[in-house]
């Protein structure tokens, strides 16, 4: 099997566990990583294994070596970045949201097809098993018709107003930190856009809102999603039909899931894994990068699309 080698945009927090993770996935190699100061990509390097070190991005978009480019960095970065890599001939896995605007994300979709190359949105809950295992529960009927949605991931977090999270220069706030969560997972089991919305939210001295809720309806589906840099969440997913429900705990970053008729459960699934979750989305883009493919039917570009719109539409009503 052909390896894939994988260079890494950031040293933060969610690289590292991204590159932890790459040793579950067998088609993938931690090849180079690139941060604004040598001795940080020096460390992390040293850290996870890496084979090359870069200060500044550009060298790495630059190394022939590097068949994808896994973007990690704060929301705002994400468009130039992954437009420089594109226009470098890498492919690209970006983090969620992978831009801040709709049109921002058409321009780096329409690049991606124009040079053949692989733009995927790093939306990794959605190639979980227990994700899936849910929706195959959902898709074969073990709820009935699906009546409602519910959503929400929370954690607090100290305010800081330069830091990333409510530093409106750096796309603060929660709806793009957190809110993709609840978007995303509910859109992954409803078969249409939410619409008819109304949206509460609270805003910060920055300006940035730290807790959102985004009430709606997907035909004849009522969803409830909220996020919050306030408090704990519930952080699950619960998909309510007119025969019984799911309960998908933690579910960002879901390894179980749990089936209830009534007040009885009847079912459950674990995934048993020892990894946190990322290599499955590292999987998926090693397959299509050796496939030649532009993009993911699991993690589309119109998925991405689809969660700018939404994403703009609950920003317009805060």
């Amino acid at each position: 099997m052909k390896k894939v080698n994988w260079g890494i945009v950031s040293t933060g927090r969610i690289a590292a566990l991204f590159c932890q993770d790459l040793a579950f996935s067998q088609q993938s190699h931690l090849y180079a990583v690139a941060a604004r100061q040598q001795a940080d990509a020096d460390q992390f390097a040293k850290e996870y294994g890496a084979d090359v070190a870069y200060q500044g991005y550009q060298a790495l978009f630059d190394d022939a070596n590097v068949d994808i480019v896994y973007i990690a960095t704060p929301h705002n970065f994400h468009f130039q970045q992954a437009y420089d890599a594109l226009m470098a001939g890498k492919h690209v896995l970006c983090e969620k949201p992978m831009t801040v605007s709709v049109e921002e994300c058409q321009q780096l979709c329409e690049l991606a097809q124009q040079k053949g190359l692989l733009l995927m949105e790093a939306l990794w809950t959605y190639f979980l098993p227990a994700m899936k295992q849910a929706k195959k529960w959902l898709d074969d009927g073990r709820i009935g018709q699906l009546k409602h949605v519910k959503v929400d991931f929370g954690y607090p977090i100290a305010f800081t107003p330069n830091g990333r999270e409510y530093n409106p220069e750096l796309a603060g706030g929660c709806l793009l930190d957190m809110g993709i969560y609840p978007l995303a997972i509910a859109d992954y089991f409803l078969t249409q856009d939410i619409d008819n919305l109304y949206v509460q939210a609270q805003v910060c001295e920055t300006g940035v809102e730290d807790d959102v809720i985004m009430l709606g309806k997907s035909e004849q589906v009522a969803v409830s999603l909220a996020a919050s840099f306030q408090c704990r969440l519930s952080n699950n997913a619960y998909l309510i039909g007119d025969k019984g429900y799911i309960v998908i705990p933690d579910a960002f970053r879901a390894s179980e899931c749990h089936l209830y008729h009534l007040d009885d459960l009847v079912d459950s699934f674990s995934d048993n894994r020892h990894s946190l979750g990322y290599h499955f989305e590292a999987d998926e883009a090693c397959k299509l990068v050796t496939q030649g493919s532009v993009q993911s039917n699991v993690v589309s570009h119109h998925h991405s699309l689809l969660f700018q719109s939404q994403l703009a539409k609950v920003k317009a009503l805060i």
